[in-house]
């Protein structure tokens, strides 16, 4: 990410939701509403993955992180820049009894740095780590879990980086997940979850004029969305909150960001579109600390 930087049941779960009122002159809150619990023809929510950014997985531990994933309980937990090798997890977190199905992916070249993991109650029919292109998978930013269903995807997505330095492998990596996502749904409908570093329209961030050359807000990475989302997969969120503003999922520490609401959207839960008449709810758990990120939940019946 730019380093700088629950709703009662109701008839229309699944489609876009009418967006409350706006805030205050001067506020820019969002409030995260009670969960959707069915589909929009009273399906039940069956199924909840979770994603977060931790920003070091250590930390995040010893900042109570493995409290929320007890009292949020997803099926499915999917994590982001953990920092650490699979040796290195806590043993809290090894040993944590509902998920004993556990896959972690860290940087082969760069200690502390990138790194994903998913975390599954049940376990998966397949297991697979990477995109399949030498070039991209040396940093740890890709898992796959195949479930009866559906894949389950954990992503990290480069950062472009300070002046853009790897806007160009950026751009690359887009390309390469975009043809590996492509190959993924021609077998079974899926959900990527993660950090996608970028905020996809101005709405999405709260100072886009003044970002739209800073890395997370180029025209190249929000065209590489644009075409992630052209391969039939929908943003859950923006899907049921059209309109919604000041939903952000990441804030810097610099500033007082957080408290003032200055944040970025960059977390994201993807599904195929054959998947939505499945959709329950796309939460943003803004009020959950550990991170300079907050953690992301989808709801299906699936």
């Amino acid at each position: 990410m730019p380093k700088r930087r629950r709703e009662e049941t109701d008839p229309s779960a699944g489609q876009p939701k009418a967006e409350p009122a706006p805030p205050a002159e001067g506020g820019a809150t969002f409030v995260d509403t009670p969960d959707q619990l069915t589909t929009s023809d009273g399906q039940e929510s069956c199924l909840k993955i979770s994603s977060w950014n931790v920003d070091g997985l250590r930390a995040w531990v010893k900042k109570n992180g493995l409290e929320w994933v007890g009292l949020e309980s997803p099926d499915v937990l999917c994590l982001q820049e953990i920092k650490c090798t699979e040796k290195q997890v806590p043993a809290a977190m090894k040993e944590m009894v509902d998920y004993p199905h556990q896959y972690w992916s860290s940087s082969k070249s760069k200690e502390g740095y990138s790194g994903v993991a998913i975390l599954c109650k049940a376990e998966p029919l397949n297991v697979t780590y990477g995109i399949g292109v030498e070039e991209h998978d040396g940093e740890g930013r890709l898992i796959t879990v195949e479930m009866e269903k559906c894949y389950v995807v954990s992503v990290y997505v480069p950062n472009s980086g300070r002046g853009l330095v790897r806007l160009d492998y950026r751009q690359a990596w887009d390309g390469a997940l975009r043809g590996y996502l492509e190959g993924l749904q021609s077998r079974k409908p899926l959900v990527l979850c993660g950090d996608l570093n970028v905020a996809h329209d101005d709405i999405d961030l709260k100072n886009p004029k003044t970002n739209r050359k800073s890395a997370g807000f180029t025209p190249q990475e929000r065209q590489g969305l644009d075409q992630l989302l052209g391969l039939g997969l929908v943003d859950t969120f923006r899907h049921l909150h059209p309109s919604l503003p000041h939903a952000y999922t990441f804030w810097t520490y610099m500033g007082n960001c957080r408290a003032k609401n200055v944040g970025w959207r960059l977390d994201y839960l993807l599904l195929s579109r054959s998947l939505l008449p499945r959709l329950c709810d796309s939460k943003i758990r803004t009020k959950i600390m550990g991170s300079d990120h907050c953690p992301v939940t989808l709801l299906l019946a699936l």
